[in-house]
Formats: structure tokens, sequence, C-alpha cells
């Protein structure tokens, strides 16, 4: 047997193994979220509300009850940043978390009726207000022309 057909064969052996574990570690965590969508979809109900402002916050900064920051795991603390709305439901004033997806096509200012399952925002249709630009990418172009025009304008009134 030649020489580097050994560290070859134990290579693929390795590989093939790290695939079989990802395979069987894929189904597992792909039937834990199957199952916690289950459960999400049974407790959601149709709100609406008057979104006053959205941020990315740290999970600490979010306003959100002390219970969801006990159950996020240590390692997650300091760093997670999380979408939150702070909304206004009636009378009362609440921080929710939004999914990304939701977050992005959301604006500040807008009445909205949502998707919400506990504090979580699962989907949102517009009622009144601006309509927001939903493409990322366009999104990003958009923020960095602004940009571009502020400092230019800020440049000409400095050599003024």
């Amino acid at each position: 047997m030649p020489a580097n057909l050994i560290p070859l064969l134990i290579i693929l052996a390795v590989t093939v193994g790290v695939f079989v574990a990802l395979y069987f570690l894929g189904k597992k965590l792909q039937k834990k979220q199957d199952e916690q969508q289950a459960s999400l979809d049974a407790v959601a109900q149709q709100m609406t509300f008057f979104i006053i402002d959205k941020k990315k916050l740290k999970i600490k900064d979010a306003g959100l009850p002390k219970m969801v920051y006990d159950q996020t795991p240590k390692y997650l603390r300091p760093f997670t940043k999380l979408p939150i709305l702070k909304v206004k439901i009636g009378p009362k004033v609440m921080s929710l978390v939004c999914d990304a997806k939701v977050f992005d096509t959301l604006a500040p200012k807008q009445e909205v009726k949502a998707t919400v399952s506990g504090i979580y925002v699962t989907a949102a249709k517009r009622i009144r207000g601006p309509i927001v630009e939903t493409d990322p990418k366009k999104r990003k172009a958009q923020i960095k022309e602004e940009k571009k025009a502020a400092k230019a304008k800020a440049k000409a009134n400095k050599q003024k």
C-alpha cells in the first residue's frame, strides 16, 4: 500500500464521519424547530398596534421581562442584539421582539395589524403609514447615498 494512500483514507473517513454526524444533528434540530413553530402558531393572536419606535437592542437594554433575560443562555446575553419594537396597544406601551424578516418591512410611526405569539411578532401588515422598501440591498444603497449627500453638504458648508 502506498504511503500517501493511508493519510488520504483517514481524512476521507473523518470527513464522512463529520458529514454523518451533521446530518443527524440537522434532523434533530429541524424536528425541534418544527415543534417550536407549531407551539408559536398555537398561541398566535391578531393584534392592531401603533409602532412608536424600532431598534436592535441588547437583551438587557430592551425592556423585556426579566424571565426572558434569565432564559437566555449566558454566553449570548452580553452580545446578542434583538429586533425590538416599542408599540402602543390601546393605552399600554410595550416592547415586543420581532422576527428579523418582519422587522425590515416595518417603519416607526405606523399602524400595523400583526400576528403576535406572546411577545414575539411573527407577521405584520401595514394598515396606515408610509410604505417601506423591503429589499435590504436597496435600503442599504439608499442609506449609503444619504450619508454621501450629508458628507458633501457638510464639506460644502465647511469650505464657505
